[in-house]
């Protein structure tokens, strides 16, 4: 089986939504690779998503060509993934992250492009 793709964690400390769903998804058979970013840490993520925290993002292509300096390969373009249900975990969550296309093999129905972040 391939490699999940990484996930993006769009999270802020103390929050207690953020924190749940960072544990249910480190607790999976095959836990994805989580890059979690503090909206507080950045004003352009805190505008951007302000309260609508936690959001998971996964990467879904490549920044246009001449966004990444000459020889480095291109940035991904992080897609925002509809809201994850609060009581969703294990096989179900799973089940939830292959129809966004967020895990390896799963093909991504849509989701909203937000750029390739910070």
């Amino acid at each position: 089986m391939l490699p999940s793709p990484p996930l993006r964690l769009y999270t802020r400390i103390g929050c207690c939504l953020c924190e749940g769903l960072e544990e249910r998804l480190r607790a999976l058979d095959q836990p994805p690779i989580l890059e979690l970013l503090d909206v507080d840490r950045d004003p352009d993520l805190q505008a951007r998503y302000g309260l609508r925290v936690p959001v998971l993002a996964r990467a879904g292509g490549s920044a246009a060509a001449g966004a990444a300096p000459a020889g480095a390969p291109p940035a991904p373009v992080w897609v925002d993934l509809p809201p994850v249900p609060p009581r969703l975990g294990g096989g179900r969550l799973q089940a939830w992250l292959a129809a966004h296309g967020a895990v390896a093999g799963a093909s991504a129905p849509g989701g909203t492009p937000v750029g390739d972040g910070p």
